[in-house]
């Protein structure tokens, strides 16, 4: 019987999330914490060097590195409990491309904002600086923050806008032929018209790997049409089975296969030497992540109300919420029910709700567990954001050779460049003008 292998990937620890969405019902997601003589700072390339090399010890497809966060905001002013700030992606991929030999490095850049040409121009020069081992996730926000306080005033059609720098970008890229022949290129769009000759060759892999992520029809749409991985929220097994069937079958309709496109989701990870320890362990990253300010920001989300001054460690505003909608108010109910069924703070009412951990659990039942997700059609892989500084490491010293002892997992690498890493085809030369 012919086992499935597992795609894995990695993200810095305290990454925001690759589909935009946040694990906690109030939407606030608290960053991890870089913080520790392991960690070392977000700004020293010492910190992304032994992130990567451990990614690659552990014979990872890919490191995503994210854009620089927004400043995290509660009533229009940004509140401290999220780190902001940190080297811009592409440059240090770059550097680390010259510490890493097959590691995959993608970089998301948002698409609000970026030109094709001189976004094609970056991620080439990084496809080429790693002889072919460059991805981009393709970020799509309508309000960007700036990092200085300021923000755009959106875009009317973002997705759209993003589409098109995809393609327009890919002409870019597929202008140069596989024999080293440069060819004019012609983009006239809705939002994009420019023309004229590309400056770098093709890239070993043909061209960067391109990466989306997102739940919704408009992102499961153009991911079927050109991406080569989609990123998705972690899912129990039986939902996440029917998402990856949908995502596949639409692969057909432009001429695809189904592997030519990978589904991965983001996960947590705590293990433990029993599993009444990694639940304690879990228990207690989710008490150090959300913080009372965390925790006040949140209730004062979901009732409306201003808790200035509110005791964290109380119990939760006893008035009614503010807010009119229906859902807002089922979920001040449900924390309501929970916190007088046992007995819990406001904190800890926060704490409890707030989304848990994706797995688990000893090493051997986490990796068990995500070979089911493989065997069973329901993700292709995992893109694994450490909550802790040493959470990569210590997955790919305790799990990874229990996957490889299962044959879920490669036990080397059999090719060099980030698509030969995720088995997706490389591009296209045909240019439909």
């Amino acid at each position: 019987m012919t086992v499935r292998q597992l795609h894995l990937a990695a993200a810095p620890p305290g990454a925001g999330r690759p589909d935009g969405g946040a694990d906690d019902p109030a939407g606030l997601g608290p960053d991890a914490v870089w913080a520790g003589t392991r960690a070392g700072s977000r700004m020293a390339f010492a910190s992304y060097e032994r992130l990567a090399g451990t990614a690659e010890r552990g014979l990872f497809d890919f490191l995503l590195l994210d854009e620089e966060p927004p400043l995290p905001e509660h009533r229009g002013r940004p509140h401290e409990p999220a780190p902001a700030g940190g080297p811009e992606p592409v440059a240090v991929l770059n550097a680390l491309a010259g510490v890493t030999t097959r590691l995959g490095l993608a970089a998301t850049v948002n698409a609000a904002r970026a030109q094709p040409y001189e976004l094609a121009r970056r991620l080439a020069t990084l496809d080429h600086l790693s002889a072919g081992r460059a991805g981009w996730r393709v970020a799509v926000s309508a309000d960007p923050g700036t990092g200085d306080g300021r923000r755009f005033a959106g875009h009317p059609d973002p997705y759209g806008r993003a589409a098109e720098l995809v393609l327009a970008a890919r002409r870019l890229w597929d202008s140069w032929t596989p024999e080293g022949v440069p060819r004019p290129f012609v983009h006239r769009g809705r939002h994009f018209d420019i023309a004229g000759g590309f400056g770098l060759p093709r890239s070993p892999q043909g061209h960067p790997v391109v990466i989306r992520s997102g739940e919704s029809e408009r992102a499961r749409e153009p991911a079927a049409a050109g991406a080569d991985v989609l990123l998705v929220r972690h899912a129990p097994v039986e939902p996440a089975r029917a998402r990856y069937t949908d995502v596949k079958r639409r692969l057909a309709a432009y001429g695809r296969a189904p592997g030519d496109l990978k589904v991965m989701s983001r996960i947590t990870v705590v293990l433990g030497d029993t599993a009444a320890e990694a639940q304690e362990r879990a228990a207690g990253i989710r008490r150090r992540l959300i913080t009372p300010l965390h925790a006040l920001c949140a209730v004062e989300r979901v009732w409306g109300t201003d808790l200035s001054g509110y005791d964290p460690d109380g119990p939760l505003p006893r008035s009614e919420p503010r807010a009119r909608d229906r859902r807002t108010r089922a979920l001040a109910a449900r924390w309501r029910a929970l916190a007088e069924d046992k007995g819990l703070s406001l904190r800890e009412t926060v704490i409890e709700a707030s989304g848990r951990q994706s797995f688990v659990g000893t090493p051997g039942t986490v990796a068990a567990e995500l070979h089911r997700y493989a065997e069973e059609g329901a993700a292709d892989g995992f893109l694994l954001a450490p909550q802790l500084p040493d959470g990569l490491e210590e997955f790919v010293d305790r799990v990874v050779p229990l996957l490889q002892e299962r044959s879920a997992f490669r036990t080397e690498y059999r090719g060099d460049t980030l698509r030969s890493h995720l088995g997706v085809p490389g591009g296209t030369t045909d240019d439909d003008g």
